[in-house]
């Protein structure tokens, strides 16, 4: 009995070795590119790490903020200056830096990210992802009033109507370089 568990064992760790070094060939050989969608394997575990990594009392908070027109048009704007550069005016994940990052920002109007728990939406939004662009932002409290606001934007995306992102789009910060490419186009136009 004894004997087949250890042969057990070692066929397993056998296996397990040959993945892994199919694996570091694969990616010695190709290297590891973002411009590459990630494999199911790796969104699996990367996901379940997340999860992990969220403190069960944070998954279990509820939004204490109740919205209003006010609050949602503060959480709109801080939407267009801080996350639409990457998660894009809708929240699709299309945004400039979004796509580029690996993993790419997620589409945060789909069930992946609405899904989550409010508690969940809000720990990642002050704690931020490791091995991932999104960083922590906000105060480094359970209570940041600004941050709730945003939980309930994010729950507010699938529903976004065109003004709304039209507005967002417009509120978005401008680089030096798309200002001046702008004036020039702008100059064109005018036949100057």
């Amino acid at each position: 009995m004894l004997v087949r568990l250890f042969a057990a064992l070692g066929a397993l760790a056998a296996v397990v070795v040959v993945v892994a070094g199919v694996a570091v060939w694969n990616i010695t050989r190709r290297g590891v590119s973002t411009r590459e969608a990630p494999g199911k394997l790796e969104t699996v575990v990367a996901r379940a790490l997340r999860k992990a990594a969220i403190p069960a009392a944070s998954r279990q908070q509820k939004n204490p903020i109740v919205m209003d027109d006010a609050k949602r048009a503060h959480a709109r704007a801080h939407w267009a200056d801080h996350c639409a550069v990457c998660h894009a005016a809708d929240g699709s994940g299309t945004g400039v830096s979004g796509e580029r990052m690996y993993p790419p920002a997620p589409d945060m109007r789909t069930a992946i990210t609405q899904d989550l728990t409010d508690g969940e939406i809000y720990w990642i939004i002050q704690n931020g992802i490791r091995l991932s662009g999104m960083p922590a932002w906000g105060e480094a409290h359970a209570d940041d009033p600004e941050t709730w606001e945003l939980v309930a934007f994010v729950r507010s995306l699938p529903g976004l109507t065109k003004d709304e992102v039209e507005a967002i789009e417009s509120a978005m910060p401008v680089s030096a370089h798309e200002r001046a490419e702008r004036e020039a186009e702008d100059v064109f136009l005018r036949g100057d």
